[in-house]
């Protein structure tokens, strides 16, 4: 862009390109690189950045790499910075969230994040500085604020309000613009946009929402660019003599349109095959299959309810079809088959609720409308819902003349359960979140056991399965 393209009292403009919430759809990467190379010749300063969840687990190569192939693509794209969503932070353990970022050549920020010696990782900074032609910008980033499931993988995680609260003056003090990664959401992006106006841009992820034009709230411009690669957005920040800003703007650049870079498709292709091996591993071996059937009762549901119930140590175990995609079948199980089985980043929980509340939570259960419920997010990665599976429990139910289902009665363990009775129930974090189950949600005594995932579940159970 020339002088003359630019407004009467702009003496710099620089440009800052954003993405966010990836979760390792690699065939977004092959078409970004595209873009980025049509784009080199911008002709402004600018600056590449990522708002986090940029891998996902559910992908066979983020799996066998445990994201570092994520971590490789960002270098070939030549990002400046990166934050950290909640896919990084907790669903892998406190080596490999350490491990994740060792070969990276851009920098992550995380300004919220810290060991629990109080002192930020070795791979971490809270801000960096980047001199953009003649003006100096301040890139700040924050990850969503799950400080419980920090703690349990060994990491202190503080309120971001309050390290913005501690570091805007700093910064404010010496850059001419000040640009927030934040992987919190739109609800915490626009209320920050409120408590802090010092704040110029506020680049936003882990809700997934999409901001076309941007949106101004006072001072500051709050983006956001969707899902999966989808969009790539585009910040526009002039200054005048004074490095005073002038203007802000916001767009988006949809991929669709866009030729995937055949260079980095065959990268990607080579990590595939190279994976595919490493994934090949027994896990187990079983004499008879094992089938799944979202809206029956099935052998697979039920073995992996016993598995909860277990490895939880609870009264009875709890978990939906939906989240097994696959039967297995008779002969060896591969770890690479387990995790097209069962992909999803999830922990297993333990909840305790009162007998009544555990029949509300029955009661919600069984409806038909709860199984064909399409579940999207909560670390879900499968399509529906799916009929309810237990373990240690026993139910009578009536069936109405309009399809609703009422609960008359259940043991647990051969035994009546009174309302005030305290029961244990062994099933999966996602249930904790959301509005899918009220009474598991607002349970006060829950215990959640990381970094184990669903599938780490399923493998101990499938090597102890002894079938005739």
């Amino acid at each position: 862009m020339s002088l003359d393209d630019r407004g009467e009292s702009e003496i710099v403009q620089i440009r800052i390109l954003h993405t966010n919430d990836i979760h390792s759809h690699f065939d977004a990467y092959p078409k970004i690189a595209e873009f980025l190379k049509e784009g080199d010749n911008f002709g402004i300063p600018f600056a590449l950045v990522d708002i986090g969840d940029n891998m996902d687990r559910f992908h066979p190569i983020t799996e066998a790499t445990q994201g570092q192939a994520n971590t490789a693509m960002l270098n070939l794209l030549k990002y400046d910075y990166a934050t950290i969503g909640n896919n990084e932070g907790i669903t892998l353990d406190y080596q490999a969230l350490s491990e994740l970022y060792r070969d990276a050549d851009f920098q992550v920020l995380v300004a919220n994040l810290f060991e629990t010696s109080g002192e930020y990782p070795g791979w971490v900074k809270p801000y960096a500085y980047k001199q953009m032609d003649e003006v100096r910008v301040c890139f700040i980033g924050l990850s969503v604020y799950y400080q419980h499931f920090y703690e349990l993988l060994g990491w202190k995680l503080e309120d971001p309000y309050s390290m913005l609260e501690k570091i805007l003056p700093e910064v404010r003090a010496e850059a001419d613009a000040v640009v927030v990664l934040s992987h919190l959401g739109i609800s915490d992006d626009e209320e920050m946009a409120r408590r802090f106006p010092e704040i110029d841009v506020i680049l936003g992820g882990h809700t997934h929402h999409v901001l076309p034009e941007g949106k101004m709230i006072g001072n500051t411009l709050v983006c956001g660019a969707g899902k999966y690669g989808q969009f790539i957005g585009e910040v526009t920040i002039g200054f005048n003599e004074q490095k005073g800003i002038t203007v802000k703007t916001a767009k988006l650049h949809s991929m669709d349109g866009i030729h995937p870079n055949n260079e980095v498709e065959e990268i990607i292709n080579k990590m595939e095959e190279e994976v595919s091996g490493a994934l090949k591993y027994k896990l187990a071996e079983l004499q008879e299959p094992l089938d799944i059937d979202w809206f029956a009762p099935s052998p697979l549901a039920n073995l992996l309810a016993e598995a909860l119930k277990e490895w939880c140590e609870a009264d009875i175990g709890m978990v939906n079809a939906g989240v097994l995609l696959e039967s297995i079948p008779a002969g060896v199980v591969t770890r690479e088959a387990l995790h097209r089985i069962c992909p999803h980043p999830i922990n297993p929980c333990r909840v305790t609720l009162t007998g009544e509340e555990l029949r509300e939570v029955l009661q919600q259960s069984i409806q038909p409308e709860m199984e064909e419920l399409k579940v999207k997010g909560l670390g879900f990665r499968g399509k529906v819902m799916g009929r309810m599976a237990f373990s240690g429990l026993e139910m009578e139910h009536e069936i109405f003349s309009d399809g609703s289902i009422q609960v008359k009665s259940f043991l647990i363990n051969g035994k009546e359960v009174k309302s005030n009775d305290a029961v244990s129930i062994g099933t999966i974090d996602m249930f904790t979140f959301g509005r899918m189950y009220p009474s598991i949600v607002r349970a006060k005594d829950k215990k959640f056991y990381m970094p184990e995932l669903l599938r780490d579940v399923l493998a101990e159970k499938l090597s102890q399965v002894k079938l005739s």
